[in-house]
């Protein structure tokens, strides 16, 4: 018997005592490359009650079987900060959803826009790629990841109360984002950050992002940065100031 470092995400609610019959990817993964035996140890989480201990019960052609022994960590909800993000080519997109949930983004909506180069993108695909950043970065929640919207549609309907940080390259702004953010912290706990495609927003999108009254002009520096790069660092700065 072994215990495991191994993590899973179940798509249904666990509870002490439950049998779980892993099929499918999951399946391969523990008994083709783990080559988990009887009795070894996997911890699974649902994003919902928590993280748990199982053992393995039995490794069977199709399914391997898992029993649900004890609670080991209780849920702890994610901060309530969203990322909005244009589209970009499927292996950077992958990596920005990776490095977002890693980050603790609680909301992804993809947003289409002007000069976004993917009109289409594989929901199914970006959820799957969250759930394995989640199990490897001991998360316990999975953000949720919207269908796309359009860029005038979203700030048509931009909650009141939700501060919107934009991201923008040709900013002349002195002032570091931290030091910035940190000064409205206590004003609110509801943030998202606003990130274009690889050829930025277009003036008319510019212009729109500006006159939100919720919005908040921020520099990453001056370089011009990829746009999953310019995700990976505005997160950070919010995380940093967030947990201060």
């Amino acid at each position: 018997m072994k215990k495991s470092k191994t993590r899973l995400f179940i798509n249904k609610l666990i509870s002490k005592n439950l049998l779980i019959y892993i099929k499918n990817k999951q399946h391969h993964f523990l008994k083709n490359v783990l080559k988990v035996r009887n009795n070894d140890w996997i911890n699974i989480f649902d994003g919902v009650s928590g993280e748990w201990e199982s053992k393995v019960t039995s490794v069977n052609r199709d399914n391997t079987v898992l029993q649900v022994v004890n609670k080991i960590h209780s849920i702890k909800k994610s901060h309530d900060f969203w990322l909005i993000i244009s589209p970009i080519k499927q292996h950077r997109m992958n990596l920005a959803i990776q490095k977002a949930t890693e980050l603790g983004v609680s909301r992804i909506i993809p947003c289409m826009t002007d000069y976004s180069n993917v009109r289409s993108l594989n929901i199914k695909n970006l959820k799957d790629n969250a759930i394995e950043a989640a199990e490897q970065s001991l998360r316990l929640d999975i953000p949720n990841i919207e269908d796309s919207l359009k860029l005038d549609s979203l700030l048509s309907d931009w909650p009141e109360d939700r501060k919107l940080i934009y991201c923008y390259e040709k900013a002349n702004i002195e002032e570091n984002i931290i030091d910035k953010l940190f000064k409205l912290k206590k004003s609110t706990s509801k943030w998202a950050v606003i990130i274009g495609p690889e050829g930025g927003f277009s003036e008319k999108e510019n212009n729109l992002i500006c006159q939100n009254k919720n919005s908040i002009l921020v520099s990453l520096g001056k370089r011009v940065l990829r746009s999953d790069t310019a995700i990976t660092v505005s997160l950070f700065c919010i995380q940093q100031i967030l947990y201060r």
